[in-house]
């Protein structure tokens, strides 16, 4: 059963590569247009000096934005779950953020911040920092009070209360923003690079190789930028079975005993 496990995703890989070269070869789609996999491949062995090094780019403005959208949103929903006054006031307003496109938001942060790293820093955290506080918020809020009162009847303060009980109740909801946001702070990093930064990162260069008429090119950088989103979503599936492994495992494990035989008629 585990064997099948890990080879369903392999499955679905080849799955897709199956149907892509089908759709090529049976359709006569020109390799302008869609490229066959092998040539994709083949693209992307041939400029993987300057891919690796732009991914290498693209990957750090993607982690430090998604770590600084998720440090953020948590903070953020940890203060307006204690403070009503600031749930009633600033929840409106991140409703309200996100009717604004994102593109749209990059013409301000150039103004503000300038071309370079920052905006695009921005944009990841923007786009990961909405489920952050959501799913964080929905989580506090369905702690049962009924064991927050009996933590506090036995003695427990606020700093406890919280490691314990409030903590626990945030991960699963915080590890399904998380999913969300690994997938798409890659997004938000192209997109950065799209209408922010002049700085080098697969984002340029799609659209350099777009240019070009380097569709076997192009198709290779989007390739390398679904391994990363897809890597990230993966990584935070593994995450969450560590930090909650009560969702995979209903009982405590069974403590190992020695290996001994006792005499059943000994009345110990």
């Amino acid at each position: 059963m585990r064997t099948l496990r890990l080879a369903t995703p392999l499955l679905a890989v080849l799955l897709v590569l199956a149907i892509w070269q089908l759709a090529v070869t049976l359709l006569h789609i020109p390799p302008y247009v869609l490229p066959s996999p092998g040539k994709t491949w083949q693209a992307l062995l041939d400029d993987w000096p300057n891919i690796s090094t732009l991914a290498g780019h693209t990957l750090y403005e993607t982690i430090v934005g998604f770590l600084t959208g998720t440090a953020v949103g948590f903070l953020l929903a940890v203060t307006m779950a204690h403070l009503k006054a600031t749930h009633r006031i600033l929840y409106p307003i991140l409703i309200a953020t996100q009717a604004v496109p994102i593109v749209a938001i990059a013409a301000p942060l150039v103004i503000l911040l300038g071309y370079g790293l920052a905006p695009k820093l921005v944009i990841v955290s923007l786009i990961v920092f909405f489920p952050v506080v959501v799913n964080v918020l929905d989580g506090l809020a369905g702690i049962d009070t009924g064991m927050v009162n009996l933590a506090r009847s036995m003695g427990a303060g606020p700093a406890k209360i919280f490691l314990l009980i409030r903590l626990p109740a945030t991960l699963t909801p915080l590890f399904s923003a998380l999913k969300l946001g690994a997938a798409y702070a890659v997004t938000g990093a192209v997109i950065g690079e799209w209408t922010a930064s002049i700085t080098p990162g697969l984002g340029k260069d799609l659209l350099l190789k777009n240019s070009r008429l380097d569709t076997a090119g192009v198709y290779a950088d989007v390739l390398v930028l679904t391994a990363i989103g897809l890597g990230g979503f993966l990584l935070m599936t593994l995450l969450e079975r560590l930090a909650t492994p009560w969702r995979t495992r209903g009982t405590a494990r069974r403590r190992l005993r020695p290996s001994t035989t006792s005499d059943p008629k000994d009345p110990r």
